[in-house]
């Protein structure tokens, strides 16, 4: 028999106090097993998608406040631990049943590492520099770690991926050195999760990811223009469904936990027929025409923390009299699982686009939206859209309903008579890191609320937008805001928001450390074989 390989894997996905569960991907099919030191046990079957032969598996009788270390077998031969690994065994950490401290690390936007001995032109990796930090036990490891979109880049692959792609297909044709279907999409992952730091990391910190616009293409739905021209190329079916078929194999599964995997239909249909796929892409075609049928939003509760991810990028409304980028019942949704009952002292909202952006942005996106919208007469409809799609003015303040929906939201929220200390919106996406505060004049508030942004993990931003983004927070910029607002007719915003810290610029991670109603905010910024840190703040107390 030949001998058994792990292909990709394995990610810790999901840890509570008794259960956790394990993504894998084997080189055919075969019996996957976790087997922890504790005693604690998972199995279960491969499935097969495109040739690719994957599991998700259940790991049961874990010890509360405990940490355990733990093996991967495929068909009884073990394949994790790699021999000779450098890094600490990896461990499921089941948190106490009335946890302490909560540590979450968030960020977005990575560009996949090149190999150790290859020059980084974009320079250190933040998520690299966390593994071995946390691998030589010089920092803490996080609780959870939340990847805020742009897991891999399908629309701008690396040079090693572009030669791969020669040796498939002609580059000379649509989509060109960009990826055109599973096979190419599974490839991005290899390249991202199978660097040895990022590996190891993931395999030992509990994930929760969600998509942006470059985990399938740049802008992706920035409006209904948009969607129309892209619809209307012979490549892009093939790519979105592809896109959303191994986002919902490599991301989305492991969002779930296992409840939500034990009664989820589809993930069933999967896992009992000898191939997937035909039922796994006419679900990813049947999302993409209509997002009502698909919730890639998700929660999580970390004690007494609660996690609502948001997906602002399939749940789009994109006609213009309708514009939203949640559709009502995504909303209402949201709505539902952020009302404060009691049983959570901070609410997390993780969403790949910023909702308080610079004012200068902000006030940019909200005009050329009513521009296209005919508030300025006809001619200037197509200069709105132009100014729309060339700027990349698709945030939530592009979407002006969805905006003040969310404010209202947020702040009834933060007065109600059992808010949660702080309510943050995490997020990514722009290529830097800033944090601020937002207030309203119509509710009296019992929590703070803020907009924490980090990115990029591993990427870069061009030294003429970092200007353009500190010009963008400046006083001049906002008052250049202002009058980009009044002459597209747009009403004051119903909040007003001021940064309190950046803008940062850098590969960069933050941290929320989170103790009863107490919360602490760092700024990790890459360099070197270590970090600098621009910000290492209470958010609460006196």
């Amino acid at each position: 028999m030949a001998p058994a390989t792990l292909r990709l894997g394995p990610l810790l996905r999901y840890a509570d106090s008794h259960t956790a569960t394990i993504w894998i991907e084997a080189d055919r099919p075969r019996e996957a097993e976790v087997v922890c030191d504790s005693g604690a046990h998972g199995a279960a079957r491969t499935w097969q998608i495109a040739g690719h032969h994957y599991a998700v598996v259940t790991v049961t009788g874990l010890r509360p406040g405990t940490g355990t270390p733990y093996r991967v077998l495929l068909d009884g031969q073990q394949v994790w631990p790699l021999p000779g690994s450098p890094f600490p065994p990896s461990t499921i950490h089941a948190p106490a049943e009335e946890p302490g401290a909560l540590r979450v690390t968030f960020g977005s936007c990575r560009w996949a590492a090149p190999p150790a001995d290859g020059h980084d032109p974009v320079g250190p990796d933040a998520l690299d520099t966390l593994a071995r930090k946390v691998a030589d036990g010089t920092a803490a490891r996080p609780d959870a770690l939340l990847l805020l979109g742009d897991q891999v880049y399908a629309d701008e692959t690396s040079a090693a991926t572009r030669t791969w792609l020669a040796k498939r297909r002609d580059l000379t044709e649509p989509p060109w050195d960009q990826v055109a279907d599973y096979e190419e999409y599974a490839h991005l992952y290899y390249e991202s999760w199978l660097d040895p730091e990022i590996r190891w990391l993931l395999s030992t910190v509990p994930s929760c990811m969600i998509f942006d616009d470059h985990d399938v293409i740049d802008d992706w739905n920035t409006s209904h223009a948009w969607r129309s021209d892209i619809r209307a190329t012979p490549w892009w079916q093939e790519r979105i469904v592809s896109g959303l078929t191994s986002y919902w194999v490599h991301q989305h599964l492991g969002n779930l936990t296992p409840a939500e995997l034990a009664t989820d239909p589809l993930y069933a249909a999967v896992r009992s027929t000898a191939d997937g796929t035909e039922a796994l892409r006419a679900f990813a075609a049947r999302a993409d025409t209509d997002p009502t049928s698909v919730r890639w939003s998700y929660r999580r509760d970390f004690g007494r923390v609660r996690l609502l991810m948001v997906d602002s990028r399939a749940a789009r409304v994109l006609d213009e009299d309708a514009r939203a980028i949640l559709d009502p019942a995504e909303h209402d949704w949201l709505s539902q699982q952020a009302h404060p009952d009691g049983t959570f002292d901070h609410l997390l909202i993780g969403t790949s686009l910023p909702w308080l952006l610079p004012h200068a942005v902000h006030h940019a996106e909200e005009w050329s939206s009513a521009l296209t919208r005919g508030e300025r007469g006809l001619p200037w409809i197509p200069r709105g859209e132009r100014l729309r799609q060339a700027a990349d003015l698709e945030h939530w303040s592009a979407f002006r309903h969805s905006f003040d929906a969310l404010a209202e939201l947020l702040t009834r929220i933060a007065a109600s008579p059992q808010a949660p200390a702080t309510i943050c919106v995490l997020s990514g996406d722009v290529h830097h890191a800033y944090t601020a505060e937002a207030h309203s004049s119509a509710h009296q508030p019992g929590s703070r609320l803020l907009q924490l942004t980090c990115s990029p993990i591993h990427n870069t931003v061009p030294s003429y937008m970092r200007l353009a983004f500190r010009i963008a927070w400046s006083a001049p910029g906002r008052l250049l805001g202002r009058a980009l607002s009044r002459h597209g007719r747009v009403p004051p915003p119903r909040i007003t928001w001021r940064r309190t810290g950046g803008p940062w610029f850098g590969n960069q991670l933050m941290t929320l450390t989170l103790r009863g109603r107490a919360a602490h905010l760092r700024l990790d910024q890459a360099r070197g074989p270590g970090f600098r840190t621009p910000l290492d703040a209470d958010l609460t107390g006196p």
